[in-house]
Order: structure tokens, then sequence, then C-alpha cells
């Protein structure tokens, strides 16, 4: 997909493409943003996400890596085994959002432990809802939006960046293609659209930093999942048969190999017709720390 680059006063009524049950567990309300000088919007909080795509490929990376994207010492990427971190590239083909037009976008992650008195190795990924102190770290957010890029700056300070992303099916993959604002591909992801199913209903933290401080904003999914995984990466690091990421050697894809990220993946997933929000940051979450 092209990225969209230009905007207007409008705001889209698509409410009838929103009546899935999973909808009805939210509150909208109304919240008004200035996108710039002359155009202001208000748009309905939670965002709402329908018939959305998800390919979702998890990695092993190393610890030293991870820490260097950390944006404070008291944020700490959840310990896996070897020394080694996680970093989770979830691609996105939205095609239905609440008053927008569809759009593309790929969340780069990394689970963190924020202030933790003890970073426990590996429970965090199994067990999320037993760490209050567990989320997701934003690293980069690439989307074809130049509007969603704005809300995403503006509201939270996610490091969204508004890029060309492609999204398609091709020989039993899902593979979704980043590009440079020159149009060099940067980021490529296989992930494999048969597996074994799985059910997800869930909700869980992302963080990321706006100004001097850590916000905390809740996000929601709902879908049959193909689940690949490959649990012994943990103790065995094998060769896979076929290259599933590829990073090209550009300014983006160069600052994600600081990661050191393995070449087999820990665990892919993909859906269709995946229903989802995302809300406003917590207003009474308190940050253990500040960036001043």
């Amino acid at each position: 997909m092209k990225a969209t680059r230009t905007y207007d006063e409008k705001v889209l009524q698509n409410e009838d493409k929103f009546s899935d049950p999973f909808y009805k567990r939210f509150k909208l309300k109304p919240f008004t943003l200035k996108l710039d000088d002359k155009i202001s919007k208000t748009y309905q909080f939670p965002a709402l996400y329908g018939d959305v795509t998800c390919a979702i490929g998890i990695f092993l990376c190393s610890m030293r890596g991870a820490k260097k994207f950390m944006p404070h010492a008291k944020m700490l990427p959840v310990k896996m085994t070897g020394g080694k971190s996680l970093v989770i590239f979830s691609c996105y083909e939205y095609k239905s959002v609440l008053g927008m037009q569809p759009y593309n976008e790929i969340a780069m992650t990394i689970p963190v432990m924020v202030n933790p008195s003890f970073n426990v190795p590996v429970l965090p990924m199994l067990m999320n809802s037993a760490f209050k102190e567990f989320g997701y770290y934003v690293i980069s957010m690439p989307v074809t939006s130049l509007e969603n890029q704005l809300r995403g700056l503006k509201i939270w300070g996610l490091p969204k960046v508004v890029q060309d992303i492609d999204m398609y099916e091709e020989g039993g993959f899902n593979i979704c293609k980043a590009y440079e604002e020159s149009g060099e591909k940067y980021f490529e992801l296989h992930v494999p659209t048969s597996g074994e199913d799985k059910h997800f209903d869930v909700h869980f933290n992302l963080y990321s930093r706006l100004g001097d401080k850590l916000l905390q904003s809740e996000t929601c999914l709902e879908a049959t999942f193909k689940v690949n995984m490959n649990f012994m990466q943990l103790f065995v690091k094998k060769t896979p048969g076929r290259q599933y990421i590829t990073l090209s050697n550009t300014p983006s894809g160069a600052w994600l190999r600081e990661l050191e990220i393995e070449e087999n993946a820990f665990q892919f997933r993909f859906a269709k017709g995946m229903t989802a929000c995302f809300d406003l940051p917590n207003e009474s979450y308190k940050a253990p720390f500040s960036f001043k």
C-alpha cells in the first residue's frame, strides 16, 4: 500500500462497520485533536479496527541489543534463555478503522518489565496477567497514513513513520514489506498462513514515551490465529530452511540489525478478520520514573 500523505477535515462516517459483539465491550468517548494549524478533528476512542489481517513474527534477539532500545534504565527487556530477549513484528492490514480510511501498519515491539523488583525470565511471556509490570515497548511503528502518524505522535508519542507497506499472500505465506522514503525495501517478513488454530481474546499494555512521561495504553484483540511455535529455539539455535526475515543495509534496516535477531522465528501467528481496539493513555497510570 502506498503511503497517504494528505488528509482533510472530515471524519469518516463508518460506524455501521463495527456491529460485532466485540465492540460492545467498550464505551466510546470523543477526543478532539489538533492535527495542524488549520485542521482539528474529533475522533471516538478507543480506536476500533475491523476485518484486520494480522501477521506476527516473534524472534529471539540479544539482550544486549534489546537494551539499546530502552528509553530508561528501569525498563528491562523480558529475559529469555542464553542472554536473549524478544522482538515482535506485528503487521496489520486495517481494512476498517473507525472514523478513518484503511491503512497498513507494522508495530515493532520489545516485551518489557517496567521497574520490576526482579526480572523473572520467560514467565512474563507465558503468564502476562500475573505481572503488572509487563507490557510491550514500541520501538518503531511504520504506517501508511500521515493522519494516523500525527494521531500516534501527538496522543501517545508513538514512534510512527510514514512509509509504503505492502501486505499480500503468496505460496502459503503472508508477506509484509516496508520501504524507506527513498523507495528502497528495508524489511521483509514471511509468516505462514497455516498452523494450529488458537483463539485469542486478550488485552495488554503498550508503553510509549511522550515528552518526559512514560505512557501506558491498553489494546485488545480477538481472533483465531494460525500458530506455529518453535519452543526449542530457546535451547538449540537452528538455521531455518528458508529466510523468514530480511533486513536490508539501509538506515532503518541497519538500525534494526542492532538487535542481533536470530534467523529462525520463535513463534508465528496469522489471522484474518481480527477485531481490535486501542485506547487513549491510561490516566490513572503513575510511571515509577520520568525522563526529566
